[in-house]
């Protein structure tokens, strides 16, 4: 089993910053690829990062590249979302998701095993 906590949501002014945490125990962290997901109201739950598990290959979303760099710290057995320049619309619940067979940071949802509950990010423009 594996579990994923969530951290760093908040209510934030268009063109803010936030920094999500997500620390993931219960399995060696450096064998899980991680990712981040969000959904927004009405919406269904979308890709914006993935990394590999060295942290040297990522992967983020048309909508958020440039803005949010995903990271993480395997010592510290946490994955980050820096999230700059927030636009209302980036207002979703935050998830993030562990991939435990993977080989490569991938944007399919079906590929991760675990989950997290989610931080709640919401941007007021």
């Amino acid at each position: 089993q594996v579990q994923l906590v969530e951290s760093g949501g908040g209510l934030v002014q268009a063109g803010d910053s936030l920094r999500l945490s997500c620390v993931v125990s219960g399995r060696t962290f450096s064998k899980c690829i991680l990712g981040w997901f969000r959904q927004a109201p009405g919406k269904e739950r979308e890709f914006v990062a993935a990394i590999s598990r060295s942290g040297g290959i990522s992967s983020h979303a048309d909508s958020v590249k440039g803005r949010f760099t995903i990271s993480r710290d395997n010592a510290k057995n946490t994955v980050y979302l820096q999230m700059n320049s927030l636009e209302a619309e980036d207002t979703a619940i935050y998830y993030c998701a562990a991939d435990i067979s993977g080989v490569e940071p991938r944007a399919v949802q079906s590929r991760y095993d675990y989950w997290g509950r989610g931080t709640q990010v919401t941007v007021s423009s």
